[in-house]
Protein backbone atom coordinates (compact mmCIF):
# COMPACT_ATOMS: atom_id res chain seq x y z
CA UNK A 1 0.00 0.00 0.00
CA UNK A 2 1.04 3.40 -1.03
CA UNK A 3 0.23 6.85 0.36
CA UNK A 4 0.13 8.17 -3.08
CA UNK A 5 -0.19 6.25 -6.40
CA UNK A 6 0.79 7.22 -9.56
CA UNK A 7 -1.83 6.95 -12.92
CA UNK A 8 -2.12 3.10 -13.96
CA UNK A 9 -1.59 2.47 -17.44
CA UNK A 10 -3.67 -0.12 -17.74
CA UNK A 11 -7.10 0.93 -18.31
CA UNK A 12 -9.02 -1.86 -16.41
CA UNK A 13 -11.98 -2.78 -18.96
CA UNK A 14 -16.12 -2.39 -17.92
CA UNK A 15 -17.76 -5.05 -16.85
CA UNK A 16 -20.97 -6.67 -18.24
CA UNK A 17 -23.22 -9.06 -17.48
CA UNK A 18 -23.36 -11.63 -20.15
CA UNK A 19 -26.69 -13.44 -21.86
CA UNK A 20 -25.84 -16.76 -20.00
CA UNK A 21 -25.54 -14.68 -16.63
CA UNK A 22 -28.93 -13.65 -16.56
CA UNK A 23 -30.61 -17.00 -15.96
CA UNK A 24 -31.31 -17.66 -12.68
CA UNK A 25 -28.88 -20.27 -10.74
CA UNK A 26 -27.64 -20.99 -7.49
CA UNK A 27 -24.41 -19.57 -7.34
CA UNK A 28 -22.24 -16.48 -8.31
CA UNK A 29 -21.04 -17.22 -12.33
CA UNK A 30 -18.05 -15.38 -13.50
CA UNK A 31 -18.33 -12.60 -15.88
CA UNK A 32 -16.89 -11.80 -18.99
CA UNK A 33 -16.20 -8.00 -19.89
CA UNK A 34 -16.15 -5.87 -23.34
CA UNK A 35 -13.01 -3.73 -23.98
CA UNK A 36 -14.48 -2.04 -26.92
CA UNK A 37 -15.67 1.96 -26.62
CA UNK A 38 -14.00 5.24 -26.93
CA UNK A 39 -12.04 6.11 -23.86
CA UNK A 40 -14.12 9.22 -22.93
CA UNK A 41 -16.97 6.73 -22.64
CA UNK A 42 -14.76 4.29 -20.03
CA UNK A 43 -13.29 7.20 -18.44
CA UNK A 44 -16.54 9.54 -17.91
CA UNK A 45 -19.50 7.32 -17.68
CA UNK A 46 -21.18 4.44 -15.11
CA UNK A 47 -23.61 3.41 -18.11
CA UNK A 48 -21.80 0.10 -19.50
CA UNK A 49 -21.50 -1.27 -15.84
CA UNK A 50 -23.74 -2.39 -12.87
CA UNK A 51 -23.24 0.43 -10.38
CA UNK A 52 -22.73 -1.01 -6.85
CA UNK A 53 -21.70 -4.00 -7.88
CA UNK A 54 -18.32 -3.28 -9.75
CA UNK A 55 -16.19 -0.14 -8.10
CA UNK A 56 -17.08 2.70 -10.40
CA UNK A 57 -15.08 3.30 -13.85
CA UNK A 58 -11.69 4.95 -13.82
CA UNK A 59 -11.41 9.07 -13.87
CA UNK A 60 -9.56 11.08 -15.75
CA UNK A 61 -6.64 12.42 -13.90
CA UNK A 62 -8.40 16.21 -15.56
CA UNK A 63 -11.40 15.53 -13.55
CA UNK A 64 -10.18 14.43 -10.09
CA UNK A 65 -7.99 17.79 -10.73
CA UNK A 66 -11.56 19.77 -11.23
CA UNK A 67 -12.33 17.95 -8.46
CA UNK A 68 -10.12 18.61 -5.96
CA UNK A 69 -10.27 22.42 -6.93
CA UNK A 70 -12.97 22.88 -3.97
CA UNK A 71 -10.18 22.11 -1.37
CA UNK A 72 -7.63 24.64 -2.79
CA UNK A 73 -10.98 27.39 -2.24
CA UNK A 74 -12.27 25.88 0.71
CA UNK A 75 -8.11 26.04 2.43
CA UNK A 76 -7.91 29.63 0.48
CA UNK A 77 -10.76 30.51 2.86
CA UNK A 78 -10.09 29.18 5.70
CA UNK A 79 -5.90 30.79 5.69
CA UNK A 80 -7.56 34.24 5.81
CA UNK A 81 -10.18 33.20 8.63
CA UNK A 82 -6.72 31.60 10.71
CA UNK A 83 -4.65 34.62 9.77
CA UNK A 84 -7.41 37.07 10.42
CA UNK A 85 -9.75 36.05 12.98
CA UNK A 86 -8.38 36.68 16.15
CA UNK A 87 -6.82 40.18 15.07
CA UNK A 88 -10.37 41.34 14.04
CA UNK A 89 -11.71 40.14 16.90
CA UNK A 90 -9.66 41.64 19.18
CA UNK A 91 -9.46 45.28 16.40
CA UNK A 92 -13.34 45.23 17.05
CA UNK A 93 -12.92 45.02 20.62
CA UNK A 94 -13.60 41.26 22.18
CA UNK A 95 -12.25 41.01 25.48
CA UNK A 96 -8.78 38.76 25.22
CA UNK A 97 -10.62 36.51 28.31
CA UNK A 98 -13.32 35.40 25.71
CA UNK A 99 -11.81 35.19 21.71
CA UNK A 100 -11.39 31.27 21.99
CA UNK A 101 -14.35 30.89 22.76
CA UNK A 102 -15.39 31.97 19.08
CA UNK A 103 -13.88 28.71 18.07
CA UNK A 104 -16.34 26.65 21.10
CA UNK A 105 -19.24 26.89 19.25
CA UNK A 106 -18.93 25.62 15.89
CA UNK A 107 -16.92 22.56 16.95
CA UNK A 108 -20.16 21.73 19.76
CA UNK A 109 -22.80 21.66 16.66
CA UNK A 110 -20.31 19.54 14.30
CA UNK A 111 -19.94 16.83 16.99
CA UNK A 112 -23.92 16.78 17.76
CA UNK A 113 -24.86 17.33 14.30
CA UNK A 114 -22.40 15.93 12.05
CA UNK A 115 -23.83 12.30 11.96
CA UNK A 116 -27.84 13.58 10.88
CA UNK A 117 -26.35 15.50 8.47
CA UNK A 118 -24.16 12.69 7.16
CA UNK A 119 -27.23 10.10 7.61
CA UNK A 120 -29.49 12.93 5.82
CA UNK A 121 -26.75 12.66 2.76
CA UNK A 122 -26.99 9.20 3.23
CA UNK A 123 -30.11 9.56 2.12
CA UNK A 124 -30.71 12.50 -0.06
CA UNK A 125 -32.60 11.57 -3.63
CA UNK A 126 -32.22 14.88 -5.29
CA UNK A 127 -31.72 14.07 -9.40
CA UNK A 128 -28.34 16.64 -8.84
CA UNK A 129 -27.06 12.90 -6.62
CA UNK A 130 -26.42 12.54 -2.86
CA UNK A 131 -23.51 14.86 -2.00
CA UNK A 132 -23.86 17.92 -4.47
CA UNK A 133 -26.88 19.43 -2.97
CA UNK A 134 -25.74 19.55 0.34
CA UNK A 135 -21.98 21.01 -0.97
CA UNK A 136 -23.72 23.73 -2.58
CA UNK A 137 -25.53 24.59 0.64
CA UNK A 138 -23.02 24.65 2.77
CA UNK A 139 -20.45 26.13 0.26
CA UNK A 140 -23.01 29.02 0.16
CA UNK A 141 -23.60 29.31 4.01
CA UNK A 142 -19.70 29.56 3.88
CA UNK A 143 -19.57 32.32 1.66
CA UNK A 144 -22.34 34.40 3.85
CA UNK A 145 -20.04 33.57 7.28
CA UNK A 146 -16.83 34.84 4.99
CA UNK A 147 -19.00 38.18 3.90
CA UNK A 148 -19.87 38.64 7.45
CA UNK A 149 -16.42 38.08 8.89
CA UNK A 150 -14.48 40.46 7.24
CA UNK A 151 -17.36 42.84 6.15
CA UNK A 152 -19.15 43.35 9.70
CA UNK A 153 -16.60 45.98 10.81
CA UNK A 154 -17.29 48.27 8.23
CA UNK A 155 -20.94 47.65 7.74
CA UNK A 156 -22.11 48.40 11.31
CA UNK A 157 -19.41 51.12 11.39
CA UNK A 158 -21.76 52.57 8.43
CA UNK A 159 -25.06 51.43 9.74
CA UNK A 160 -24.85 52.73 13.51
CA UNK A 161 -23.71 56.40 14.64
CA UNK A 162 -23.61 55.73 18.47
CA UNK A 163 -20.03 54.40 19.58
CA UNK A 164 -20.43 52.01 22.23
CA UNK A 165 -23.72 50.24 20.19
CA UNK A 166 -21.69 50.01 17.07
CA UNK A 167 -18.98 48.20 19.03
CA UNK A 168 -21.08 45.55 20.57
CA UNK A 169 -22.63 44.91 17.29
CA UNK A 170 -19.61 44.50 15.53
CA UNK A 171 -18.34 41.61 18.13
CA UNK A 172 -22.04 40.61 17.15
CA UNK A 173 -21.94 40.49 13.52
CA UNK A 174 -18.25 39.41 12.88
CA UNK A 175 -18.72 36.28 15.41
CA UNK A 176 -21.91 35.27 14.09
CA UNK A 177 -19.62 35.57 10.78
CA UNK A 178 -16.92 33.26 11.90
CA UNK A 179 -19.06 30.37 13.82
CA UNK A 180 -20.76 30.34 10.40
CA UNK A 181 -17.81 29.90 8.05
CA UNK A 182 -16.22 27.98 10.64
CA UNK A 183 -19.31 25.85 11.04
CA UNK A 184 -20.02 25.30 6.89
CA UNK A 185 -16.22 25.02 6.07
CA UNK A 186 -15.89 21.99 8.89
CA UNK A 187 -19.02 20.18 7.69
CA UNK A 188 -18.64 20.47 3.83
CA UNK A 189 -15.16 18.53 3.79
CA UNK A 190 -17.39 14.92 4.97
CA UNK A 191 -19.46 15.29 1.33
CA UNK A 192 -16.49 15.98 -0.43
CA UNK A 193 -14.99 13.16 0.73
CA UNK A 194 -18.05 11.14 0.36
CA UNK A 195 -18.53 12.35 -3.18
CA UNK A 196 -14.87 11.46 -4.13
CA UNK A 197 -15.60 7.95 -2.87
CA UNK A 198 -18.91 7.57 -4.57
CA UNK A 199 -17.73 8.29 -7.92
CA UNK A 200 -13.94 6.77 -7.75
CA UNK A 201 -12.62 3.19 -8.05
CA UNK A 202 -9.89 2.19 -4.93
CA UNK A 203 -7.05 3.26 -6.93
CA UNK A 204 -8.47 6.84 -8.11
CA UNK A 205 -9.83 7.14 -4.44
CA UNK A 206 -6.01 6.99 -3.38
CA UNK A 207 -5.17 9.40 -6.58
CA UNK A 208 -8.21 11.84 -5.69
CA UNK A 209 -6.65 11.83 -1.89
CA UNK A 210 -3.26 12.97 -3.20
CA UNK A 211 -4.84 15.80 -5.63
CA UNK A 212 -6.84 17.23 -2.14
CA UNK A 213 -3.77 16.98 -0.07
CA UNK A 214 -1.71 18.74 -2.84
CA UNK A 215 -4.58 21.44 -3.41
CA UNK A 216 -4.95 21.88 0.34
CA UNK A 217 -1.23 22.95 0.48
CA UNK A 218 -1.28 25.37 -2.39
CA UNK A 219 -4.66 27.00 -1.51
CA UNK A 220 -3.52 27.45 2.00
CA UNK A 221 -0.10 29.09 0.30
CA UNK A 222 -2.13 30.99 -1.44
CA UNK A 223 -4.53 32.18 1.28
CA UNK A 224 -1.74 32.76 3.01
CA UNK A 225 0.39 35.17 0.72
CA UNK A 226 -3.06 37.40 -0.04
CA UNK A 227 -3.11 37.79 3.78
CA UNK A 228 1.05 38.72 4.12
CA UNK A 229 0.29 41.78 1.75
CA UNK A 230 0.00 45.22 2.81
CA UNK A 231 -3.28 46.16 0.44
CA UNK A 232 -4.06 49.24 2.59
CA UNK A 233 -1.98 51.46 0.68
CA UNK A 234 -2.28 49.97 -2.63
CA UNK A 235 -4.59 51.39 -5.44
CA UNK A 236 -7.28 48.35 -5.16
CA UNK A 237 -7.96 48.97 -1.43
CA UNK A 238 -8.23 52.54 -2.24
CA UNK A 239 -10.64 51.61 -4.72
CA UNK A 240 -12.57 48.88 -2.13
CA UNK A 241 -11.98 51.07 0.73
CA UNK A 242 -10.15 49.05 3.01
CA UNK A 243 -7.20 46.09 3.12
CA UNK A 244 -9.70 43.56 4.55
CA UNK A 245 -12.65 44.06 1.38
CA UNK A 246 -9.09 43.30 -0.30
CA UNK A 247 -8.96 40.01 1.11
CA UNK A 248 -12.68 39.84 1.36
CA UNK A 249 -12.76 40.27 -3.15
CA UNK A 250 -10.16 37.64 -3.21
CA UNK A 251 -11.68 34.72 -0.73
CA UNK A 252 -15.21 35.24 -2.65
CA UNK A 253 -13.82 34.92 -6.44
CA UNK A 254 -11.37 31.93 -5.55
CA UNK A 255 -14.54 30.14 -3.55
CA UNK A 256 -17.18 31.10 -5.85
CA UNK A 257 -15.18 29.75 -8.96
CA UNK A 258 -13.94 26.36 -7.31
CA UNK A 259 -17.02 25.26 -5.89
CA UNK A 260 -18.87 25.67 -9.44
CA UNK A 261 -15.94 23.91 -11.18
CA UNK A 262 -16.17 20.96 -8.56
CA UNK A 263 -19.85 20.55 -8.38
CA UNK A 264 -19.84 20.14 -12.45
CA UNK A 265 -16.64 17.74 -12.54
CA UNK A 266 -17.34 14.41 -12.37
CA UNK A 267 -21.20 12.87 -12.72
CA UNK A 268 -22.93 11.34 -10.02
CA UNK A 269 -25.26 8.88 -9.53
CA UNK A 270 -28.97 9.65 -7.94
CA UNK A 271 -29.83 7.08 -5.22
CA UNK A 272 -33.34 6.46 -6.70
CA UNK A 273 -31.74 5.52 -10.15
CA UNK A 274 -31.42 1.97 -9.17
CA UNK A 275 -30.44 -0.96 -11.62
CA UNK A 276 -32.20 -4.15 -11.63
CA UNK A 277 -30.27 -7.19 -12.51
CA UNK A 278 -30.65 -10.89 -11.87
CA UNK A 279 -29.24 -13.06 -8.68
CA UNK A 280 -25.90 -14.04 -10.83
CA UNK A 281 -23.32 -11.35 -10.46
CA UNK A 282 -19.51 -11.34 -10.39
CA UNK A 283 -18.01 -12.52 -7.61
CA UNK A 284 -16.96 -9.49 -6.43
CA UNK A 285 -20.51 -9.01 -5.61
CA UNK A 286 -19.64 -11.42 -2.65
CA UNK A 287 -17.65 -8.89 -1.36
CA UNK A 288 -19.76 -6.14 -1.59
CA UNK A 289 -22.91 -7.87 -0.06
CA UNK A 290 -20.60 -9.07 2.85
CA UNK A 291 -22.43 -12.03 4.95
CA UNK A 292 -25.97 -13.44 5.85
CA UNK A 293 -25.02 -14.23 9.14
CA UNK A 294 -26.61 -12.83 12.61
CA UNK A 295 -23.50 -11.77 13.40
CA UNK A 296 -23.43 -8.14 13.89
CA UNK A 297 -19.90 -6.46 14.15
CA UNK A 298 -19.09 -2.95 15.31
CA UNK A 299 -20.30 -0.02 12.76
CA UNK A 300 -22.61 -2.22 11.40
CA UNK A 301 -26.23 -0.17 13.09
CA UNK A 302 -28.34 -3.25 11.73
CA UNK A 303 -29.68 -5.44 14.39
CA UNK A 304 -31.77 -7.67 11.30
CA UNK A 305 -31.03 -10.96 10.10
CA UNK A 306 -29.02 -9.49 6.85
CA UNK A 307 -30.52 -11.26 3.53
CA UNK A 308 -28.73 -11.44 0.00
CA UNK A 309 -31.36 -10.75 -2.21
CA UNK A 310 -33.14 -14.10 -4.37
CA UNK A 311 -35.23 -12.20 -6.31
CA UNK A 312 -34.86 -11.47 -10.26
CA UNK A 313 -35.50 -8.05 -9.72
CA UNK A 314 -33.70 -7.35 -6.38
CA UNK A 315 -32.42 -3.93 -6.55
CA UNK A 316 -29.07 -3.14 -4.64
CA UNK A 317 -28.45 0.78 -3.69
CA UNK A 318 -25.22 2.53 -5.37
CA UNK A 319 -22.07 1.81 -2.80
CA UNK A 320 -21.39 4.08 -0.32
CA UNK A 321 -18.85 4.98 1.92
CA UNK A 322 -20.90 5.78 4.91
CA UNK A 323 -21.15 3.68 7.89
CA UNK A 324 -25.16 3.67 6.99
CA UNK A 325 -24.68 3.16 3.03
CA UNK A 326 -22.81 -0.03 3.55
CA UNK A 327 -25.44 -1.29 6.12
CA UNK A 328 -27.95 -0.62 3.74
CA UNK A 329 -25.97 -2.11 0.95
CA UNK A 330 -26.66 -5.35 2.71
CA UNK A 331 -30.05 -4.98 3.55
CA UNK A 332 -32.56 -6.84 1.67
CA UNK A 333 -35.21 -4.85 -0.44
CA UNK A 334 -37.07 -8.06 -1.67
CA UNK A 335 -39.80 -8.07 1.37
CA UNK A 336 -39.47 -4.40 0.85
CA UNK A 337 -39.11 -3.23 -2.83
CA UNK A 338 -41.22 0.23 -2.53
CA UNK A 339 -39.90 0.88 0.76
CA UNK A 340 -36.40 2.00 2.23
CA UNK A 341 -35.99 -0.55 5.11
CA UNK A 342 -32.94 1.38 7.06
CA UNK A 343 -32.34 3.41 9.95
CA UNK A 344 -30.80 6.91 9.97
CA UNK A 345 -27.12 7.38 11.98
CA UNK A 346 -27.87 9.22 15.02
CA UNK A 347 -25.17 11.11 17.61
CA UNK A 348 -26.37 8.16 19.96
CA UNK A 349 -25.47 5.12 17.62
CA UNK A 350 -21.97 6.95 16.51
CA UNK A 351 -21.16 7.20 19.81
CA UNK A 352 -22.24 3.78 20.49
CA UNK A 353 -20.34 2.66 17.46
CA UNK A 354 -17.13 4.49 18.77
CA UNK A 355 -17.59 3.06 22.36
CA UNK A 356 -17.36 -1.03 20.96
CA UNK A 357 -14.79 -0.10 18.02
CA UNK A 358 -11.80 -2.34 18.06
CA UNK A 359 -9.15 -1.14 20.77
CA UNK A 360 -6.24 -0.07 17.52
CA UNK A 361 -9.42 2.12 15.81
CA UNK A 362 -9.54 3.37 19.37
CA UNK A 363 -6.15 4.53 20.04
CA UNK A 364 -5.95 6.57 16.63
CA UNK A 365 -8.84 8.32 17.77
CA UNK A 366 -6.81 9.02 20.62
CA UNK A 367 -3.72 9.85 19.03
CA UNK A 368 -5.81 11.97 16.16
CA UNK A 369 -7.09 14.20 19.24
CA UNK A 370 -3.58 14.51 20.55
CA UNK A 371 -2.66 15.99 17.05
CA UNK A 372 -5.54 17.88 15.92
CA UNK A 373 -5.25 19.38 19.97
CA UNK A 374 -1.81 20.48 19.40
CA UNK A 375 -2.09 21.86 15.54
CA UNK A 376 -4.71 24.11 15.98
CA UNK A 377 -3.34 25.53 19.81
CA UNK A 378 -0.63 26.71 17.85
CA UNK A 379 -2.63 27.87 13.93
CA UNK A 380 -5.48 29.38 15.25
CA UNK A 381 -3.37 32.01 17.27
CA UNK A 382 -0.11 31.84 15.57
CA UNK A 383 -0.56 35.56 13.98
CA UNK A 384 -1.17 36.71 17.05
CA UNK A 385 1.40 35.49 18.50
CA UNK A 386 3.87 36.88 16.11
CA UNK A 387 2.52 40.36 16.36
CA UNK A 388 2.42 40.42 20.33
CA UNK A 389 5.16 38.40 21.51
CA UNK A 390 7.92 38.64 18.16
CA UNK A 391 7.22 42.00 17.58
CA UNK A 392 5.59 43.24 20.73
CA UNK A 393 2.57 44.98 19.33
CA UNK A 394 -0.75 45.75 20.96
CA UNK A 395 -3.32 44.90 19.40
CA UNK A 396 -6.28 46.74 22.55
CA UNK A 397 -3.87 50.13 21.59
CA UNK A 398 -5.36 52.94 19.22
CA UNK A 399 -5.41 51.92 15.43
CA UNK A 400 -3.25 54.85 14.51
CA UNK A 401 -0.66 54.40 17.38
CA UNK A 402 2.46 52.26 16.92
CA UNK A 403 2.35 49.71 19.27
CA UNK A 404 -0.91 49.14 16.69
CA UNK A 405 0.92 49.20 13.21
CA UNK A 406 3.72 47.35 15.02
CA UNK A 407 1.39 44.53 15.93
CA UNK A 408 0.10 44.43 12.26
CA UNK A 409 2.95 44.03 10.91
CA UNK A 410 3.54 41.30 13.03
CA UNK A 411 0.26 39.55 11.82
CA UNK A 412 1.56 40.21 8.18
CA UNK A 413 4.91 38.36 8.98
CA UNK A 414 2.39 35.44 10.87
CA UNK A 415 0.85 35.29 7.09
CA UNK A 416 4.35 34.47 5.58
CA UNK A 417 4.67 31.94 8.68
CA UNK A 418 1.58 30.11 7.61
CA UNK A 419 2.23 30.79 4.00
CA UNK A 420 5.66 28.45 4.28
CA UNK A 421 3.40 25.53 6.33
CA UNK A 422 0.90 25.12 3.73
CA UNK A 423 3.90 24.94 1.36
CA UNK A 424 5.67 22.74 2.82
CA UNK A 425 2.77 20.69 3.81
CA UNK A 426 2.01 20.24 -0.48
CA UNK A 427 5.36 19.04 -0.70
CA UNK A 428 6.20 16.76 2.15
CA UNK A 429 3.31 15.57 0.74
CA UNK A 430 5.10 14.25 -2.32
CA UNK A 431 8.32 13.40 0.43
CA UNK A 432 5.97 10.92 2.19
CA UNK A 433 5.68 8.15 -0.25
CA UNK A 434 9.69 7.61 -0.66
CA UNK A 435 10.19 7.62 3.29
CA UNK A 436 7.18 5.26 3.42
CA UNK A 437 8.92 1.88 2.07
CA UNK A 438 11.79 2.92 4.99
CA UNK A 439 9.94 3.60 8.35
CA UNK A 440 6.04 3.05 7.35
CA UNK A 441 2.97 4.54 8.41
CA UNK A 442 3.78 4.05 12.20
CA UNK A 443 7.32 5.81 11.69
CA UNK A 444 5.58 8.78 9.62
CA UNK A 445 2.94 9.20 11.62
CA UNK A 446 5.49 9.60 14.66
CA UNK A 447 8.08 11.42 13.12
CA UNK A 448 5.27 13.75 11.72
CA UNK A 449 4.49 14.72 15.66
CA UNK A 450 7.91 14.46 16.89
CA UNK A 451 9.14 17.21 14.01
CA UNK A 452 6.29 19.21 14.86
CA UNK A 453 6.54 18.97 18.86
CA UNK A 454 10.17 19.89 18.72
CA UNK A 455 10.12 23.14 16.44
CA UNK A 456 6.87 24.77 18.31
CA UNK A 457 9.20 24.18 21.45
CA UNK A 458 12.33 25.61 19.94
CA UNK A 459 9.62 28.69 18.66
CA UNK A 460 8.31 29.30 22.14
CA UNK A 461 11.79 29.18 23.83
CA UNK A 462 13.60 31.45 21.11
CA UNK A 463 10.92 33.68 19.96
CA UNK A 464 13.27 35.18 17.11
CA UNK A 465 11.52 36.13 13.44
CA UNK A 466 14.24 34.61 11.49
CA UNK A 467 14.31 31.11 13.40
CA UNK A 468 10.41 31.45 13.70
CA UNK A 469 9.64 31.60 9.97
CA UNK A 470 12.42 29.11 9.16
CA UNK A 471 10.48 26.73 12.04
CA UNK A 472 7.39 27.31 10.14
CA UNK A 473 8.33 24.54 7.59
CA UNK A 474 7.55 21.83 10.15
CA UNK A 475 3.36 22.54 11.05
CA UNK A 476 3.19 21.91 7.28
CA UNK A 477 5.21 18.56 8.62
CA UNK A 478 2.27 18.12 10.55
CA UNK A 479 -0.46 19.00 8.67
CA UNK A 480 0.12 16.87 5.55
CA UNK A 481 0.48 13.57 8.86
CA UNK A 482 -3.11 14.67 10.10
CA UNK A 483 -4.73 15.01 6.78
CA UNK A 484 -3.24 11.55 5.28
CA UNK A 485 -1.61 9.35 7.91
CA UNK A 486 -4.50 7.95 10.17
CA UNK A 487 -6.74 7.50 7.03
CA UNK A 488 -4.12 5.46 5.29
CA UNK A 489 -3.88 3.52 8.61
CA UNK A 490 -7.82 2.83 8.31
CA UNK A 491 -7.67 1.74 4.92
CA UNK A 492 -5.11 -0.78 5.95
CA UNK A 493 -6.64 -2.11 9.02
CA UNK A 494 -9.86 -2.30 7.01
CA UNK A 495 -7.94 -4.53 4.77
CA UNK A 496 -5.93 -6.66 6.43
CA UNK A 497 -9.96 -7.34 8.05
CA UNK A 498 -11.34 -7.95 4.92
CA UNK A 499 -8.51 -10.25 4.04
CA UNK A 500 -9.47 -12.37 7.38
CA UNK A 501 -13.16 -11.97 6.16
CA UNK A 502 -12.06 -13.90 3.16
CA UNK A 503 -10.34 -16.81 4.81
CA UNK A 504 -12.90 -17.69 7.19
CA UNK A 505 -15.29 -17.72 4.23
CA UNK A 506 -17.02 -14.75 4.19
CA UNK A 507 -18.24 -14.52 7.86
CA UNK A 508 -19.20 -11.51 9.76
CA UNK A 509 -20.84 -8.28 8.69
CA UNK A 510 -18.70 -5.84 7.21
CA UNK A 511 -18.51 -2.42 9.08
CA UNK A 512 -18.81 0.69 7.77
CA UNK A 513 -16.48 2.96 6.86
CA UNK A 514 -17.84 5.94 7.02
CA UNK A 515 -17.89 5.27 10.88
CA UNK A 516 -14.48 5.10 11.34
CA UNK A 517 -13.80 8.36 9.38
CA UNK A 518 -16.76 10.24 11.23
CA UNK A 519 -15.19 9.02 14.77
CA UNK A 520 -11.65 10.72 13.42
CA UNK A 521 -13.10 13.94 12.27
CA UNK A 522 -14.83 14.13 15.73
CA UNK A 523 -11.77 14.00 17.26
CA UNK A 524 -10.82 17.56 15.44
CA UNK A 525 -14.07 19.02 16.30
CA UNK A 526 -13.59 17.70 20.20
CA UNK A 527 -9.93 19.02 19.80
CA UNK A 528 -11.42 22.27 19.07
CA UNK A 529 -13.72 22.39 21.97
CA UNK A 530 -10.84 21.45 24.23
CA UNK A 531 -8.72 24.39 22.46
CA UNK A 532 -11.78 27.07 23.05
CA UNK A 533 -12.78 26.44 25.87
CA UNK A 534 -9.36 25.75 27.61
CA UNK A 535 -6.75 28.35 25.94
CA UNK A 536 -7.87 31.58 27.01
CA UNK A 537 -8.56 30.62 30.81
CA UNK A 538 -4.28 29.22 29.84
CA UNK A 539 -3.55 32.80 28.55
CA UNK A 540 -5.37 35.05 30.95
CA UNK A 541 -3.35 32.42 34.06
CA UNK A 542 0.04 32.86 31.96
CA UNK A 543 -0.72 36.54 31.07
CA UNK A 544 1.37 36.02 27.83
CA UNK A 545 -0.06 34.16 24.36
CA UNK A 546 3.34 32.47 24.64
CA UNK A 547 1.12 29.81 26.27
CA UNK A 548 -0.27 28.51 23.43
CA UNK A 549 3.09 27.48 21.24
CA UNK A 550 4.22 25.79 24.26
CA UNK A 551 0.91 24.02 24.45
CA UNK A 552 1.38 23.04 20.88
CA UNK A 553 4.58 21.23 21.90
CA UNK A 554 3.42 19.42 24.94
CA UNK A 555 0.21 17.58 23.26
CA UNK A 556 2.72 17.12 20.46
CA UNK A 557 5.20 15.48 22.06
CA UNK A 558 2.88 13.60 23.90
CA UNK A 559 1.01 12.00 20.82
CA UNK A 560 4.57 10.87 20.44
CA UNK A 561 4.68 9.08 22.93
CA UNK A 562 1.27 7.78 22.43
CA UNK A 563 1.86 6.40 19.02
CA UNK A 564 4.71 4.66 19.87
CA UNK A 565 3.15 2.93 22.70
CA UNK A 566 -0.51 2.02 21.25
CA UNK A 567 -0.77 2.37 17.49
CA UNK A 568 -0.29 -0.90 15.48
CA UNK A 569 2.26 -1.43 13.40
CA UNK A 570 1.07 -2.20 9.55
CA UNK A 571 3.53 -3.38 7.12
Amino acid sequence: MTVLSDDQSIRPQPCRLSETEKHLGNGFHQYSTDGTGSKEDFMDSGEGTVFGIVEPPRRSRGRLILHGLVMFGREFCYAVEAAFVTPVLLSVGLPRSLYSLVWLISPILGFLLQPVIGSASDHCHSAWGRRRPYILSLGVLMFIGITLFLNGDAVVSAVVSERSLRSIWAIVVVMFGVVLFDFAADFIDGPIKAYLFDVCSHQDKERGLHYHALLTGLGGACGYLVGAMDWGHSLLGQLLGSEYQVIYFFSALTWGIFLTVHLFSIPEQPLGKERSFSESSPPSALRLLGSHGNSNGYGALVKDTVIVPSSPTADLRPRSFSALGEANSVTSSAKQPNKEAQKRMTFRSLMKAIINMPSHYRFLCVSHLLGWTAFLCNMLFFTDFMGQIVYKGNPYAEHNSTAYVTYERGVEVGCWGLCINAVSSALYSYVQRFLLPYIGLKGLYFMGYFVFGLGTSLIGLFPNIIATLILCSVFGVMSSTLYTIPFNLIAEYQREEEEQMKLKGGGGTPRGTGVDCAALTCMVQLAQIIVGAGLGALVNLAGSVIVVVLSASTMSLLGCIFIALFIRYVE
